[in-house]
């Protein structure tokens, strides 16, 4: 993609005097755009799609995940190494304000059994239908001005530049404040592709490198490839159900050694042709990822939590016969399927043939990494502008009256009402920041 620069935009392209220009029409962006507008602030917000809303509508397919209703300290925590910063948003608009914005819509919410808040109709189209009318005919404020189809091609000047889409002039706005929402890098055909990252880099601003998050990984094969092709193409799509996953202290090494467990959670994830993904992955994903960055990574698996170490040990040595070893495991543990084919995958034929080896990795199964999955397979993006680009007010140093929001900012969370909370809340922190310094 070409940036115009300075000189290349024409002096005679129209120039659209705006109060607040918002670019990006995620729920950062029109979370922002809400504030202003009930502030009584003209609120400009373009958008390079044909409608708003298109990666929260498909987040919401199977079920809007709103929020989470755990403790606030604990959900704090899920922001890791960022949690003290996002933990200032959530200051203003945490779960239970979520909640309540929800229902201002005319939206009720209700917790589900695993602590997920959910809209009652589990979809996301009815609440942003009611978020864009109030948007655009508020009860007080000033309604928004929405321009789709302007695709942001950054700064000539003090004005931003934007590429209409089907047409070959651009337009110029000049705006007293300006609030970059772009998203990450995972969802390009929904609009969130990266494109901001050189634009915002020639100003001088520093940016971490976009990784993706909550993502699936490739594995690290016996042979050093992958998935043998007969594991891949029996198992390939297959889900794995009533497992725990591990990630130990001791990542980084492939041999499935015990230390202090930094992770451990039971659930499920599925079987892919390149490795693993699902939400029990996703759920390690941000450690996994880290690891493979110093050198190595690894997740153990329990393939039958339900049972203890010694139970499986004494199916395992129990005389089998002339069963076959797939026969006995099926007959004494349930073992069969999927996960038999991981351990027939993943165990050298010395392990096999060990009892005691082996039924220590059925209860402790090394899947070694390779890479995580590319970051626009992934469902979020880790890294972006980071935080000490910004003055207290959250405006960037490098670039007066421009602000940012969502997931373009430096912090990650996992799947479970995190991601989209904190990018309402950063949104409602820039909104109260662009009216503070107005």
């Amino acid at each position: 993609m070409t940036f115009p620069s300075v000189s290349s935009v024409p002096d005679n392209a129209p120039v659209l005097e705006v109060d607040v220009a918002i670019v990006g029409g995620g729920p950062a962006g029109l979370m922002a755009a809400e504030v202003l507008s009930q502030a009584g602030v003209s609120v400009h917000l373009f958008d390079a799609m044909p409608s708003v809303g298109r990666k929260f509508l498909l987040a919401g397919k199977g079920g809007l995940n709103l929020t989470h209703a755990e403790a606030p300290e604990v959900f704090r925590s899920r922001y890791g190494a960022q949690q003290d910063a996002v933990g200032h948003w959530l200051d203003q608009m945490g779960a239970q304000a979520v909640r309540d914005w929800a229902q201002g819509l005319g939206v009720a919410t209700f917790v589900g059994t695993s602590g997920r808040v959910f809209p009652e109709e589990m979809k996301a189209a009815p609440l942003l239908r009611a978020w864009l009318h109030r948007l655009r005919h508020p009860v007080s404020g000033v309604p928004v001005q929405f321009h789709m189809r302007h695709r942001w091609q950054g700064w000539a000047g003090d004005c931003l530049v934007f590429q209409p889409t089907g047409h070959a002039g651009v337009t110029r706005v000049r705006a007293r404040a300006t609030l970059l929402a772009l998203g990450g890098a995972s969802w390009p055909r929904l609009g969130s592709d990266g494109a901001w990252v050189p634009l915002l880099a020639d100003q001088g601003v520093n940016i971490t490198p976009l990784q993706p998050a909550n993502c699936g990984f490739d594995v690290l094969g016996r042979d050093g490839q992958g998935w043998t092709e007969h594991f891949r193409q029996r198992y390939a799509g297959h889900p794995l159900k009533s497992v725990s996953l591990r990630v130990d202290a001791a990542a980084g090494t492939h041999d499935g050694s015990m230390g202090e467990a930094r992770f451990e959670r039971k659930g499920e994830f599925v079987i892919t042709d390149t490795g693993v993904e699902g939400s029990l992955i996703y759920a390690a994903s941000a450690m996994l990822r880290d690891d493979l960055t110093r050198g190595g990574s690894h997740f153990i698996l329990d393939l039958i939590s339900d049972k203890s170490i010694d139970q499986v040990r004494e199916a395992v040595r129990w005389p089998r016969g002339s069963r076959s070893l797939s026969s006995h495991l099926k007959s004494r543990l349930g073992l069969d399927g999927v996960k038999m084919g991981l351990v027939y995958e993943l165990c050298s034929a010395e392990t096999l043939a060990n009892p005691e080896a082996l039924a220590f990795s059925i209860k402790n199964l090394a899947v070694p990494l390779k890479n995580p999955r590319p970051v626009d397979e992934a469902i979020s993006t880790a890294g972006g502008v980071e935080l000490t680009e910004f003055t207290p007010g959250g405006m960037l140093i490098r670039r007066p009256g421009v602000y940012c929001a969502g997931e373009m900012l430096d912090w990650e969370a996992p799947t479970g009402g995190y991601l989209l909370t904190a990018c309402l809340a950063s949104g409602w922190r820039a909104g109260q920041g662009i009216l503070a310094n107005f």
